[in-house]
């Protein structure tokens, strides 16, 4: 008895997996490259479609990895996935890292590698980590303390991303790279062609970072790692059954399936706007050059909201919850649909803070009811609907935006075509206040009655 209360009062971070989780994501999430990942593509030499079509591969991997990955993962081992995840980090990085860009073809089919390759790693990384984390939890401490583990990786992600996002935008520029060399007395002409790798190399070591980190967790098992199967096509069948399995439990376990479709929903919404953040900062007159303060200032919010997550899983039921993530993200929507000169960036702030406890609910809820032999596979259907539910959304954008610039064209033909594209980009937005409201009502509608039976889960559940 005494032993068990010594256990459940434990610090999870005195937990080996549940430190290298932590470690894992930082390292894992921190690109240096992600403040001038658009221009990063076009100074290799190439264009803004083929910018576009690279990503839609990269999403199109991340759809068909996702569950399939994490099947393997509760089959053959999360630490194996993980190392593997880890490596394709590395030879992600190398091939853009190290290209030649004397001939733009073979660039080309470098960053298409390189697209493929971060998907699949996204996909394999997504759920094994959490799984890994969370079973050591269960066996070496408390799970209850899962929001407390949460909410300092989330603030640790963030912390991270702020130096990395302003290193990496600062070495992007040459003569700032110049400047920086000139401290340690290296004269000499660093050019666009060389500093536009810096942050590429700097997360490079990262990754290096990861896979040692990867290679030092353990598995939650009693059985010794090496007793995992080899993968073979008998293991992939496996792995394929498995996936059912725990897709047949997400569509009869009411409660699980409704977590998925709210996390799914709030996502899709905010994480479209999200990727729409430039365009919009541009129409409500801020300056160019503050995109990037904004976005490490935006970054501070990760040291906040997991707190306030942390506190609400423990003090508001689920449904509550769900009602606050509704009032921040229509609020949020709303506010962003008037275009404010400047002051227009606090609605973008809460749509940071609806996507954190989007990600903060999810984990915890669905971590919370699933069992572990299968816990891997659910949070990959969670990736999975995640993802897919993206990528439609942007596709239905991709048409309102058509049509807005048709409907725009012929009321006002003497506007150049930039000026229309603007104005159907201020109407679009307009639109996403109505869409989350509707999708909000009928999933409300969908889990009161799916739920009418099922208790919602408490701590000790």
């Amino acid at each position: 008895m005494q032993q068990q209360k010594t256990r459940t009062d434990r610090s999870p971070f005195a937990i080996r997996n549940v430190k290298l989780f932590v470690a894992f994501r930082v390292l894992f999430n921190a690109r240096f490259y992600y403040p001038v990942f658009t221009i990063l593509f076009l100074d290799y030499g190439l264009t803004i479609e083929q910018f576009a079509l690279l990503n839609t591969v990269w999403a199109i991997t991340i759809v068909c990895a996702e569950v399939p990955s994490g099947a393997l993962a509760d089959l053959l081992g999360r630490k194996r996935l993980l190392v593997l995840t880890s490596a394709l980090m590395i030879v992600e990085l190398s091939v853009i890292a190290f290209i030649p860009i004397t001939n733009i073809t073979l660039v080309f089919w470098a960053f298409l590698i390189n697209r493929i390759l971060s998907g699949l790693a996204e996909a394999m990384a997504s759920g094994a980590d959490e799984a890994i984390a969370y079973d050591s939890l269960v066996a070496q401490g408390n799970p209850g303390h899962w929001p407390r583990v949460l909410s300092v990786q989330m603030r640790l992600k963030a912390l991270a991303g702020i130096i990395s996002m302003t290193v990496g935008a600062l070495i992007y520029d040459p003569d700032v790279a110049n400047h920086i060399f000139g401290w340690f007395g290296i004269v000499g002409t660093i050019t666009q062609q060389n500093s536009m790798r810096y942050p590429i190399y700097l997360t490079l070591v990262l990754g290096l970072l990861a896979l040692w980190t990867t290679t030092q967790m353990r598995e939650s098992d009693s059985g010794p790692e090496h007793d995992k199967p080899p993968i073979t096509l008998a293991t992939i069948w496996k792995a394929g059954q498995l996936t059912l399995k725990a897709g047949i439990w997400i569509l009869q376990t009411p409660f699980a399936l409704a977590i998925i479709l709210f996390g799914m929903m709030y996502d899709h919404v905010l994480r479209m706007v999200i990727t729409l953040t430039s365009q919009y900062y541009r129409l409500i007159e801020l300056p160019e050059a503050s995109f990037g303060v904004i976005m490490a200032g935006m970054s501070l919010l990760g040291l906040i909201i997991p707190r306030i997550a942390e506190y609400m899983v423990q003090a508001f039921t689920p449904a509550q919850n769900t009602a606050w993530l509704a009032l921040v993200t229509l609020l949020a929507l709303i506010g962003l649909s008037w275009f404010v000169p400047y002051f227009g960036v606090l609605p973008m702030a809460l749509v940071m803070i609806g996507l954190m406890l989007t990600a903060f609910f999810s984990s915890h809820y669905l971590n919370q009811i699933t069992s572990s032999e299968q816990r891997a596979t659910v949070l990959s259907f969670k990736g999975l609907a995640f993802n897919l539910a993206y990528g439609i959304i942007g596709i239905l954008f991709a048409l309102l935006m058509q049509q807005l610039r048709v409907k725009n064209q012929g009321i006002h033909d003497d506007w150049t075509a930039e000026l229309i594209g603007d104005e159907a980009f201020r109407e679009s937005l307009g639109w996403f206040p109505w869409y989350a409201s509707l999708l909000i009502v009928a999933l409300t509608l969908y889990c009161r009655y799916a739920l009418r039976k099922t208790p919602e889960p408490t701590e000790e559940s």
